[in-house]
């Protein structure tokens, strides 16, 4: 693309997909399956990208993190419900993403999203944004290690401004809710989108260190919690608190809904299902159980630092 410097973000997003699934193979003892892909000439979007999935492995029941680099001929409205001036418009998009949803109850779920998106419009130059995050879903709720969470993605923002942690805490907060239920899907963490900044190159530095400091918010949590006993009631609970993570995926996503909308790969956008869910029509809590503690007192927005 004329003017953009697509290259090095695509160097680094590659990088961090590696780099991150080299340590969770790691912890887990199992490595990813590594599935390349490539987008038809016929088919709505071009491009091409990297799916890496771990699944049944001793630690992670399903890991996926993905990399792709697409073009197409037209935004989808996913990706201009702020932007109505580019609607329309040619793109191109670059994105790490990653789901990790673990075995034992008592290590949380967990998510990243970093990318690029640039538009093309008619007879003017380029438009690039960045955008992305990441969040935690527990099942079982432990104040350390949200604290733990939130302090190192306000360390990582540090060096853009005072004003980026909070902004973006709220953002997460905002986003990762479900309306029809009224409720928050985790304990939030950092998330942002049309990002810009001063430059590009302060907008793709943003996006770096968001990505680098993932592994640092969220191997800590898991080399705590994954050999904690568990049983069929922590289980049972971990599958119907899934039910909620493919509620907002389907519902609410806009990376979800940019995916499919834009003719993506949909094995790949999918991957961040669960392997298991479980759905109940009514499932009441026992007051003063660990499970009331999650909803009552975990799943609502607080100052976590």
């Amino acid at each position: 693309m004329t003017g953009v410097p697509v290259q090095g973000v695509k160097t680094y997003l590659q990088g961090l997909q590696r780099h991150i699934c080299d340590a969770i193979t790691q912890i887990d003892g199992k490595p990813f399956l590594s599935d390349a892909w490539h987008k038809a000439p016929d088919e709505p979007l071009l491009g091409n990208g990297v799916t890496n999935i771990l699944e049944q492995g001793a630690v992670f029941e399903r890991a996926g993190c993905g990399f792709s680099h697409v073009r197409g001929s037209k935004l989808p409205p996913s990706a201009t419900q702020h932007r109505p001036d580019l609607a329309g418009a040619p793109f191109e998009a670059l994105g790490t993403s990653l789901v990790f949803h673990p075995r034992n109850p008592y290590v949380p779920t967990v998510h990243l999203n970093v990318r690029m998106i640039a538009a093309m419009p008619p007879d003017a130059a380029p438009v690039c944004w960045f955008g992305g995050g990441m969040d935690l879903t527990p099942y079982y709720a432990f104040e350390a290690d949200a604290v733990h969470f939130h302090r190192v993605c306000r360390d990582a923002l540090a060096p853009f401004g005072d004003d980026k942690y909070p902004r973006f805490k709220t953002w997460c907060d905002d986003y990762f809710f479900l309306k029809h239920r009224n409720e928050q899907r985790g304990i939030g963490g950092i998330f942002f989108d049309d990002f810009v900044g001063s430059d590009f190159a302060e907008g793709q530095a943003l996006m770096q260190a968001v990505g680098d400091a993932f592994l640092h918010a969220y191997l800590p949590l898991v080399q705590q919690r994954k050999d904690t006993p568990y049983g069929e009631r922590e289980r049972d609970f971990q599958l119907y608190r899934r039910g909620r993570y493919v509620e907002f995926n389907l519902v609410w996503d806009r990376g979800t809904h940019f995916g499919l909308q834009s003719g993506g790969r949909t094995e790949s956008i999918l991957m961040s299902m669960p392997p298991l869910v479980s759905w109940q029509y009514q499932r009441p809590l026992l007051t003063g159980s660990p499970e009331a503690a999650l909803t009552q007192e975990f799943l609502v927005r607080r100052a976590w630092l």
